[in-house]
């Protein structure tokens, strides 16, 4: 197990263990870090590093092509001293042998096609063992936020703040201590829920705190989860969950999921729904059947 320092968490205005399509989010392995939007650009352009330490591999892939997004992704792989830091949808500024501190540029923002539409710009962030291979996909480590978490309560309404082709989001539920604490939305048990509902294979039902985290670890598979009065998904392995089959609605009808993540500076929730009509201003009511 990893241990991602708090107060690096606390770098990022966004963060996710569980929001992703890929194998090493299946199992909270990695995380994704979302960098504050650059003023007058409205998104993050630099990419600054999460790990201080050497860098030791870069090295370009290949990646679905995707009309929205590049074809080329980039891995630059740190070593910690006591680990090997793998971070993915970088151009990279940095080269082999450079020395890195937490919050140095490692390069260029990149959109890379492993991005689903409705995904903003992020660092992919795992690690592995000092001997492990550094470049294959498989085999990062499991990986623990090393801060509290706040479980907020929502109550599934909200109100749209900004849209995009494929998404809304949601002013609510709202953050309470913006910049202090870091927040997720609250299951109905008291638990902060992460991840894609449903469209991805699975999320995370994190415990607030990290004594509970430990505990759950050790017993918690089986485990319903329950969120807006409905159960979605049930424990696999520490805080890792498998969606039932559930549908998502708003306002009464179908959409393709909920966006839910970790926030320092604000929460909300984000509607997953290509070829919406929701506009800002709309006021919603999200139901899970």
């Amino acid at each position: 197990m990893v241990t991602l320092d708090g107060d690096v968490l606390a770098r990022y205005p966004r963060a996710s263990r569980y929001n992703s399509p890929y194998p090493a989010h299946d199992a909270g392995c990695a995380v994704d870090l979302y960098p504050a939007p650059e003023p007058g650009r409205g998104r993050a352009v630099c990419a600054p590093s999460p790990v201080a330490g050497e860098v030791v591999e870069v090295r370009t892939v290949r990646c679905p092509s995707k009309p929205y997004a590049v074809d080329e992704d980039h891995l630059v792989v740190v070593d910690t001293g006591t680990h090997l830091a793998r971070v993915l949808h970088v151009d990279p500024g940095v080269d082999a042998g450079d020395a890195v501190a937490v919050g140095d540029s490692l390069g260029a923002m990149v959109r890379s096609g492993f991005f689903a539409p409705w995904v903003a710009n992020h660092l992919h962030v795992g690690f592995r063992e000092r001997d492990q291979n550094p470049v294959r996909a498989s085999g990062s480590l499991p990986l623990d936020l090393g801060a509290s978490i706040e479980a907020v309560p929502w109550d599934g309404t909200g109100t749209v703040v900004e849209t995009g082709d494929t998404y809304a989001l949601l002013d609510s539920p709202e953050h309470p201590a913006p910049g202090e604490t870091v927040a997720g939305v609250a299951t109905d048990d008291g638990r902060v829920l992460d991840g894609g509902l449903p469209h991805y294979e699975g999320g995370g039902a994190t415990p607030a705190a990290a004594r509970d985290r430990r505990a759950e670890a050790d017993g918690g598979a089986g485990r319903p989860v329950p969120f807006l009065g409905t159960t979605v998904g049930d424990v696999v392995d520490g805080d890792t969950i498998a969606w039932r089959d559930v549908t998502v609605t708003a306002d009464g009808e179908p959409i393709h999921g909920l966006s839910l993540w970790l926030g320092v500076d604000r929460l909300g929730v984000k509607l997953v729904a290509p070829g919406h009509d929701f506009a800002v201003g709309d006021r919603v009511r999200v139901g899970v059947a």
